[in-house]
């Protein structure tokens, strides 16, 4: 499919568009997953309860991102991405309607699906938008949108958990995927989609090609990281008797970071090897890991979650950029699928893990240790591929 070549500004409005839309998601999927811990442990749920609930948002996900990633390949993202919304509007909106832990395990898993294909469907889309010269620029466009949203979540439910309960912080969040749906609908042009594939899909033949291997290994090991910290944090901010409006203005110092560094993306992808930046990410990740167990007081917790920032936040552009090259034309929808069923089959499994060993220890300590020695193991992998 030949694309239609946009003039500069017609092409800058459309990314501020597709980043808008993505941010919007985020920020209720973000914002619900903190309320799901803190609206849990309120309701007396243990931190093994609070780790299945927070599985739940990646089970799904787990099974279905491949056949999501293809869906979206053959017909197209925009009928997926309007399911989507309206999907993350109901999940956040049920704990609203029906305030009870036995909600709060189904709208986690409607969540968990609903994001799974916003986030497949929005990464379709900017990598098809524009030439290939820019795509590292677009997908960091997109990163900077996730690190606002990133941002503005645990602010916005920290405060709504405040002002309104947590079932009323719900009703507030769900307010954001209504509006994205709202702007979609809105646009009549359709969305950009990559070429389409006319040969056979076999799934093993993406862990064939060698830079996709590398890249899958490498994004799960960064992705963990990049989710267990909001599983983490939020039980680990009230085991030292935070607020819920500090727990939050912790969390939102970690995605400020991840705003910051990626500011200077479009500066560091020219300057240096995309591989020596997630060296450096997952080193400065898990050093940041080692360290919260030894920190109790807000403004260090903020200083360290702010290091996390830094170090997660360069590695999402890059990742993304490496993923679309060297996916085979017409399934970069599906390599994207891949991706996030490693990430999510992490994300289910490390929640569970990481409960069952902080109630058998005692301590949050052990969990926070064990994902710095997967972290740094990463690094020393990664600068494998550097040499």
């Amino acid at each position: 499919m030949r694309r239609r070549r946009d003039d500069p500004l017609e092409s800058a409005l459309a990314i501020v568009y597709f980043v808008t839309l993505n941010a919007l998601g985020h920020l209720a999927f973000v914002g619900s997953r903190m309320t799901t811990a803190l609206f849990a442990l309120q309701l007396g749920a243990s931190p093994l309860t609070v780790g299945a609930l927070m599985s739940l948002f990646a089970l799904l996900p787990m099974l279905l991102s491949v056949a999501s990633g293809r869906l979206i390949d053959r017909a197209g993202p925009r009928r997926p991405l309007a399911a989507a919304f309206a999907a993350l509007a109901c999940g956040t909106a049920l704990p609203f309607l029906f305030p009870s832990l036995q909600i709060l395990f189904l709208s986690s898993t409607l969540l968990g699906l609903a994001f799974m294909c916003v986030h497949i469907g929005m990464n379709s889309v900017i990598g098809a938008h524009g030439a290939p010269e820019q795509r590292a620029l677009n997908f960091s466009w997109l990163a900077l949108g996730f690190s606002f949203s990133g941002s503005l979540g645990p602010l916005v439910a920290g405060y709504a958990i405040e002002g309104f309960g947590h079932a009323g912080a719900f009703l507030v969040l769900s307010f954001f995927p209504l509006l994205a749906l709202g702007l979609l609908l809105a646009r009549r042009r359709a969305l950009p989609r990559p070429d389409r594939s006319s040969g056979p899909r076999h799934l093993l033949d993406l862990f064939r090609v060698p830079g996709l291997r590398r890249t899958f290994i490498v994004s799960a090991m960064l992705a963990m990281g990049w989710d267990l910290y909001s599983f983490l944090m939020p039980l680990y901010g009230a085991r030292l008797g935070l607020a819920a409006a500090t727990i939050g203005s912790i969390m939102a110092s970690f995605a400020l970071a991840t705003f910051v560094v990626r500011l200077a993306m479009p500066v560091l992808i020219r300057r240096v090897r995309q591989w020596r930046v997630l060296v450096a990410s997952m080193a400065i990740a898990g050093a940041s890991y080692v360290l919260f167990p030894f920190v109790t007081s807000v403004p260090l917790l903020m200083a360290d979650s702010f290091a996390l920032g830094l170090g997660l936040g360069c590695a999402q552009p890059v990742i993304m950029s490496l993923l679309y090259e060297a996916s085979p034309p017409g399934r970069q929808g599906e390599a994207v699928g891949v991706r996030t069923t490693m990430i999510n089959a992490s994300s289910t499994f490390i929640p569970l893990a990481s409960g069952a060993l902080s109630v058998a220890a005692g301590s949050m300590a052990p969990a926070f240790w064990l994902l710095a020695a997967c972290l740094l193991a990463g690094a020393w992998f990664a600068r494998r591929r550097v040499r």
